[in-house]
């Protein structure tokens, strides 16, 4: 079965704090996402963050958002926390990618700032190699953290990428533009975290029912549409 066919996988990221975890885990989202880069404002300590993983634990995958970690330190957070999945969200190589995979035995999303169309070139170095690609809005070059900043991209240059490898997106993503970016995408999972926030950092238990009722929707449509 082609990745486009699978039922659609969705993150809420940058969760904080069990109120909002446990409003996402209510919708039924697959993934939920907890970040340990110290200077985003969703930045979590991992005594905090054990403690929402055990509350999501059964419930949906956890993913641990980091940025250019070293394994030492990648092998510590595996213990402390048990994530399901490491998002690798910095300058990774494919070949780091590859030791950290071995190293902590976990599967891997690797994220990669996108731009244009010239910035897809980077796909291929890491199919086959990360277990999920995420494509994500490039950020503003002065950015102290690499994702989270309601940025988007063209949509529309992701008709050439290889539909065999299954790629998650990321960017910009909100209640309203979800729809429209499922369709032109047709990606295999969506990753949101400002867009479901009233202030950085800052989650909006509405606005996270309303992002997975929209996205829900869009992948019924879409699904429906490639039956006919």
């Amino acid at each position: 079965m082609s990745a486009s066919a699978q039922p659609l996988a969705i993150k809420i990221c940058g969760l904080s704090t069990p109120e909002t975890l446990e409003a996402a885990l209510a919708t039924g989202v697959e993934m939920i996402g907890l970040v340990f880069h110290p200077k985003s404002p969703r930045f979590v300590p991992p005594e905090e963050a054990a403690a929402l993983a055990a509350m999501a634990r059964g419930r949906a995958e956890i993913v641990a958002l980091v940025v250019d970690r070293d394994i030492a330190e990648l092998t510590d957070l595996v213990e402390a926390v048990r994530p399901d999945w490491l998002q690798l969200h910095g300058r990774e190589t494919p070949e780091a990618v590859r030791a950290i995979r071995a190293a902590t035995g976990l599967r891997v999303i690797k994220a990669l700032g996108i731009a244009d169309r010239h910035d897809l070139a980077a796909f291929a170095a890491y199919q086959g190699i990360a277990d999920r690609i995420l494509l994500d809005a490039k950020p503003p070059k002065d950015a102290a953290y690499p994702g989270g900043h309601g940025r988007t991209f063209d949509w529309s240059i992701l008709a050439a990428l290889d539909r065999t490898s299954p790629f998650m997106l990321s960017g910009g993503l909100d209640p309203v533009n979800v729809a429209q970016a499922i369709a032109m995408a047709r990606p295999w999972g969506v990753d949101v975290s400002s867009g479901v926030e009233r202030a950085p950092g800052v989650k909006d238990v509405d606005r996270i029912t309303e992002f997975v009722v929209a996205a829900r929707a869009a992948a019924a449509a879409a699904a429906e549409a490639g039956r006919t």
